[in-house]
């Protein structure tokens, strides 16, 4: 496609009346409520499924590489935001031993064959939480701020060739495009900057839609838990920076992907992306997401599917960007279903740190309301503070939790061994036996243990070599060639403990 065509189509799409598009909207929020109280959107048990990004580097230099279009959709990936990004999705599966099973083996499968295939390009696919060293010859600015304009139209360079994607600078709604962190400041004329992070993306779809909003309240307190011992984007490509290498070790958060997400595609005086708030009613989350600003409105004709029916406001989810965020969907009416998408997650150094993140959530959101846990009633302003502490320290932060007993503790011990233990009362209660729930939740029990995320094992890398002598933006590039290195070892097979021996 041509930058003339793109630039046509993002005006077409930017041509579609507003008023007439909430409309549609509102309307087929009364249809999905109806399907909903019909029972439509039930399931006999939980279902799990999840959405995991990497991005491509070079396999010799390390280097951040432009996936070929042809390439990405003969490995089976999808496209996002970037050129240098490749997602998957794995088929949803019931929330049993089976089921996880499945969800890891899919991935192993998927990624496999995907690396073979990068391998002859010269490439590797790398699971992480933001990208450090820029492709060969140019710098982390002039990747990300490369644009043009076309017909009065701004189009990132390195961006796939998505009309929503490019839309998103140029349609009414107005985010900042201006990335801002401690000592990172990168103004764009794009949503490009946003491609620096990458994620994992767990599901838990409810078996009974009318439990959603309990289910997402538990959701929203064990946030800053989970993000806490998954952090994986303590640093950005070196060149960003504007402050000295020790300033920058002393005072960088543990996940930058949060801040970076919230700073490029928020406008100045809206938080679109952010912690969202508590859930009362499934209508109240109907209407939060038909009420939600709509970026770029869209008019879909019908394609034959279920989900047809309230298309629009589906596409109200796309840019509904909250980090935990409810979701109804389903192309036919047998698949139906309400779920929750837990998105403050980073790529994870291996495959098994990715199916133990989401093997832990579902057995969570199993066992807190089986077991009527007061955690319930944490206040949603501690449970917001505990998320963004997660953001800067990581395993350091001061968290606060609520036990069994319904005592408020924030020592780390005490709520990491009642999180686990629930954990795996969930994944009992759905049939897995000691030893299985145990193999999942062991990854990350030992993170605490030791007290080491894969963020915290970067920051440490980093300092060891600048205390051997090496300048800030070597010292950094070097433990990304480090991580790579470990990670091509680990990823399928493998575990992160296994970088720790």
């Amino acid at each position: 496609m041509s930058a003339s065509e793109l630039a046509a189509q993002v005006v077409a799409a930017l041509d579609i009346d507003d008023e007439a598009f909430a409309s549609r909207v509102e309307a087929e929020k009364e249809t999905l409520r109806e399907e909903i109280d019909d029972g439509t959107f039930n399931n006999p048990q939980a279902i799990v499924g999840l959405e995991y990004e990497f991005y491509a580097v070079d396999a010799e230099t390390d280097a951040l590489m432009r996936v070929p279009r042809r390439l990405l959709g003969y490995i089976g990936f999808e496209k996002e935001l970037g050129l240098h990004n490749a997602e998957l999705s794995t088929t949803p599966q019931p929330l049993s031993k089976y089921g996880l099973r499945a969800q890891e083996s899919e991935v192993q499968a998927k990624l496999a064959a995907a690396e073979a295939e990068v391998a002859r390009e010269g490439m590797a696919l790398v699971s992480d939480g933001l990208w450090t060293v820029p492709p060969v010859g140019e710098t982390a600015t002039e990747y990300l701020t490369s644009s043009i304009e076309q017909d009065g139209i701004k189009m990132a360079t390195n961006m796939s060739r998505a009309v929503r994607y490019h839309a998103m600078a140029n349609t009414d709604y107005a985010p900042e495009l201006q990335l801002e962190t401690p000592h990172v400041s990168l103004s764009a004329d794009t949503v490009m900057p946003e491609s620096l992070i990458t994620s994992i993306q767990p599901h838990y779809q409810v078996a009974h839609a009318d439990d959603l909003p309990e289910h997402f309240r538990y959701a929203l307190r064990i946030a800053g838990p989970l993000l806490a011992v998954s952090v994986n984007s303590p640093f950005f490509p070196p060149d960003l920076y504007d402050a000295d290498g020790e300033t920058i070790m002393d005072e960088c958060w543990m996940e930058n992907r949060i801040a970076v997400f919230e700073s490029v595609l928020n406008p100045e005086d809206t938080e679109k992306v952010t912690f969202p708030e508590d859930i009362e009613t499934v209508d109240d989350a109907l209407d939060r997401i038909a009420g939600d600003e709509t970026v770029v409105p869209a008019e879909i004709g019908s394609k034959g599917r279920f989900d047809d029916e309230f298309a629009h406001f589906r596409h109200k989810h796309g840019s509904f960007w909250r980090w935990v965020r409810p979701v109804f969907g389903g192309s036919t009416r047998k698949s139906a279903n309400a779920r929750i998408e837990f998105r403050p997650l980073p790529g994870q150094p291996t495959v098994r740190g990715t199916i133990s993140l989401l093997a832990v959530f579902a057995g969570l959101l199993e066992s807190l309301p089986r077991r009527e846990h007061p955690v319930y009633h944490q206040s949603w302003e501690t449970a917001e503070s505990n998320f963004y502490a997660a953001v800067r320290d990581g395993l350091e932060a001061d968290l606060k939790w609520v036990t069994a007993d319904g005592i408020e503790t924030d020592d780390v011990e005490e709520l990491y061994a009642e999180l686990f233990e629930l954990a795996r009362d969930g994944l009992q209660l759905q049939g897995l036996d000691a030893e299985e729930a145990n193999r999942y939740i062991q990854p990350l029990r030992e993170r605490v243990d030791r007290r080491m995320t894969p963020a915290r094992w970067k920051h440490d890398r980093v300092e060891a070599r600048m205390a051997d002598g090496e300048p800030f933006a070597q010292a950094v590039w070097g433990m990304q060639s480090d991580y790579i290195d470990a990670q091509a070892e680990t990823l399928v097979d493998g575990t992160f403990l296994e970088w720790l021996e």
